[in-house]
């Protein structure tokens, strides 16, 4: 778990010094960007060239500070229909480039200003190559942004920042062992409606759900009932569900307890089920296997997966520091059944999706409503359908 402290949205920032410090001393020197003041978070990478307003507003990057390695950010600027909730998530925001004027006909006002606006804390003029390789190399780890008052009470504008901000940033909780998915879920449950004729009703976990997703499923004539990361079985089975889906959310799984609980509950009674990213560790974690933080994750629209049950491999959208540990070259036995690994990374061979083979329930660890990123993994909403279908035949 990490802290943030939001800045102040009423100073300009064009000229004003702004430093990003990590856990392990070293520091990039830039500008601010966005509000001014001071945050902390988990230092993570996301290789998306396109797609900022949608990973700003993921649920998922809550206490992340996110670098962009796309080297000019900001170019289309900021619009009122691609954000994925109702607020930027993301602790800090760390760009090379900043766009001096957005060009995009839907755009409402610039980057900077909405960061600005939600008290979001940023630094530009960043080398965020050289960042990227470090974070590489070293794993994520903690960081702070400083800029104004929070630079220059600590050491001074324009020189070395002290050590007293390495400190600051030491201090920080750790990701792993956060629990972060009430935190960003719904308090109230709320229905998405069906697009068209209703054909089925879901019952979808709140585990950080962004927006798009049950839009697609709504699209298929889905009626998705969301209920808040707390829901109960009962809660679940009051709406007569057709099937659960369970969704993406920030934190450690291994923290998840209540989820897997209510998991196991609709594994037992055998109901069509359907996880993504979180959802799909705590899919691991109800089969019985573990969990574990990747060194650096995996974050961006531009990641190569094979769906080992047809042999495609997908370019997809993903956002997630932890993975599940399951065998990749066999296939497990389970308290429900039988289960294998059906999607894997080809970058470096993480477990992308589980499938159980003896009831219906699979999940996959990357995002396949396309928000932002390729279209390639939507036949996944096709596939829960087609389990209900057979569900109810």
């Amino acid at each position: 778990m990490t802290t943030s402290t939001r800045g102040s949205s009423s100073q300009r920032n064009k000229a004003l010094p702004a430093v990003l410090v990590l856990e392990d001393g070293r520091t990039f020197r830039g500008r601010a960007y966005g509000a001014v003041g001071e945050t902390f978070g988990e230092a993570v990478f996301s290789t998306g060239m396109t797609g900022y307003q949608e990973t700003l507003t993921d649920p998922s990057y809550d206490r992340q500070i996110v670098v962009a390695t796309a080297p000019q950010i900001g170019n289309t600027g900021w619009n009122d229909e691609d954000d994925e909730s109702g607020r930027i998530w993301v602790s800090g925001y760390v760009v090379r480039d900043p766009a001096r004027v957005p060009s995009n006909w839907r755009a409402k006002r610039s980057l900077d200003d909405e960061l600005r606006r939600q008290g979001v804390v940023g630094i530009s003029g960043v080398d965020t190559r050289a960042l990227t390789r470090h974070l590489r190399e070293r794993g994520s780890m903690r960081a702070g942004i400083f800029s104004g008052t929070a630079l220059d009470s600590a050491s001074g504008a324009g020189t070395a920042p002290g050590a007293e901000l390495v400190e600051r940033v030491l201090a920080q909780p750790r990701m792993k062992g956060a629990s972060l998915y009430e935190e960003v879920a719904t308090k109230e449950a709320y229905v998405v409606p069906a697009i068209g004729g209703k054909r089925f009703t879901v019952a979808a976990i709140d585990l950080g759900i962004k927006g798009m997703t049950p839009q697609r499923m709504a699209e298929r004539g889905i009626e998705v009932h969301v209920l808040p990361a707390t829901a109960t079985a009962d809660d679940v089975y009051a709406v007569n569900p057709d099937g659960v889906f369970f969704s993406n959310g920030p934190g450690d799984p291994a923290t998840a307890d209540g989820p897997v609980a209510l998991m196991t509950a609709v594994l037992e009674r055998r109901t069509p089920l359907f996880g993504i990213c979180f959802g799909n560790q705590i899919l691991g974690r109800a089969l019985g296997f573990g969990t574990y933080k990747l060194k650096y994750g995996h974050r961006g629209i531009n990641q190569p997966v094979q769906d080992r049950t047809t042999g495609k491999v997908e370019v997809t959208a993903h956002n997630h520091g932890f993975a599940v540990d399951a065998p990749l070259d066999k296939v497990s036995e389970t308290k429900f059944g039988r289960a294998e690994v059906s999607h894997v990374c080809l970058n470096d061979n993480v477990v992308e999706g589980l499938r159980l083979l003896d009831q219906p329930a699979f999940s996959v660890q990357y995002h396949p409503e396309a928000a932002a990123g390729p279209h390639d993994a939507a036949y996944l909403f096709d596939r829960f359908v087609s389990l209900m279908e057979g569900q109810r035949a």
